[in-house]
């Protein structure tokens, strides 16, 4: 170990805030295993019981109408595409019943950049799944939705956001980060918002109280040091957050799902983010984001046990068994969890699962619950 590895190390230890240099020099020159004890150590501090939380829930679309054009979206359609859909209320009304069956209580709702869908409707829409499913949790759109919102509306972040909690929204997922810096978002997601309103989304949702996650999609075109301002990014907003504000509950990173992608077809971007690569950017999110609490592995993008072995790297939550999801799946992912298979993967890796809410509040398992009939915790084969 060398002596500037092992002073930056100690500084993380001590919760300390490193700089973007900093962090690119640790993640250059530490070792793995350097990395991930000093992650752990930080979760112990953070998370000192030898509980690994998970959540079940579900990720429904809106829509999947958007102007977006993200390079590395197979979900979106265009408005007037054969294929484009807005969900019906009747639909929704299965798809929750059926979360409630599984033993669920939330919905991950989240859609595209609908040119047509302003405020009223999603107003409308969540007082309407919140009269039909009174203790119905939704956790949903993302900084990019609420900015296009405010567009079309020509408001402001915090009016948007206000007048969505107070239509039912109970949190804000951190969805659409990708990577902040603005070169990156250039070229990978133009039609979406930049790196610094996406920010600015968020410190409004702190201002109102409202919980939020964030996110990072890394391995495509960022650079290492990139990703690391990303880091530095999201520990300012949260180290602004007002005193009795939970602000960023949690953070997730998953590298970039590249199957039949436009980024891969023009920019020739390929995930290329190995076992090894991913276990060290979870350790990492520990040591530059000493601010927030809870850092979640991707099993959805890289398996169940390139994840255990992450919840012994600075990871405590391993997510949700997630009923439905169509974005990152469409793009590649291939992982599926049933409730007893993530249970059973938290046990195996040393941990005592626990069930819990978006609030990271734990819940008791409900019983008699539905179990899924597939038990999909190996790679589906289509």
């Amino acid at each position: 170990m060398s002596q500037q590895v092992d002073t930056l190390l100690q500084k993380a230890l001590n919760l300390e805030f490193l700089n973007v240099e900093e962090g690119l020099h640790l993640f250059n020159h530490a070792s793995t295993a350097e990395l991930m004890h000093v992650g752990h150590a930080i979760r112990k501090h953070h998370v000192p019981h030898n509980k690994v939380t998970w959540i079940i829930d579900r990720n429904s679309n809106t829509t999947n109408v958007c102007i977006a054009n993200c390079k590395f979206c197979n979900f979106y359609r265009r408005p007037g595409h054969v294929e484009s859909y807005i969900t019906s209320i009747e639909e929704y009304k299965k798809k929750i019943q059926e979360t409630f069956d599984y033993g669920g209580e939330q919905l991950l709702l989240q859609g595209g950049h609908h040119p047509d869908l302003g405020l009223q409707y999603y107003v409308d829409l969540f007082k309407e799944l919140k009269s039909l499913f009174p203790r119905l949790k939704l956790h949903a759109l993302g900084p990019p939705e609420i900015a296009h919102i405010t567009k079309l509306e020509k408001s402001t972040h915090i009016e948007v956001l206000r007048a969505l909690k107070e239509a039912g929204l109970d949190s804000l997922p951190g969805a659409g980060a990708e990577i902040l810096a603005d070169r990156v978002r250039r070229l990978i997601s133009k039609g979406k918002c930049g790196g610094q309103e996406w920010l600015d989304v968020m410190r409004a949702a702190h201002k109102i109280g409202l919980t939020t996650s964030a996110t990072m999609m890394f391995g495509h075109i960022e650079t290492d040091e990139e990703r690391m301002q990303h880091f530095v990014d999201l520990r300012q907003v949260q180290s602004e957050k007002p005193e009795d504000a939970k602000g960023f509950l949690a953070f997730i990173p998953w590298p970039f799902m590249d199957e039949d992608t436009i980024l891969r077809k023009i920019k020739r971007a390929r995930n290329t983010v190995t076992g090894d690569e991913y276990i060290r950017m979870i350790a990492m999110s520990r040591i530059m984001l000493p601010n927030i609490i809870n850092i979640q592995a991707s099993w959805l993008t890289v398996g169940k046990k390139i994840a255990q072995i992450c919840l012994h790297s600075g990871a405590n939550d391993f997510g949700s068994i997630m009923i439905e999801e169509n974005v990152v799946s469409a793009a590649g992912a291939a992982f599926r969890f049933t409730a007893d298979g993530i249970q059973a993967a938290i046990k195996e890796a040393g941990y005592e699962p626990q069930l819990r809410n978006q609030e990271y509040e734990f819940r008791d398992l409900p019983e008699g619950i539905i179990q899924q009939q597939l038990d999909r915790e190996t790679m589906i084969v289509d």
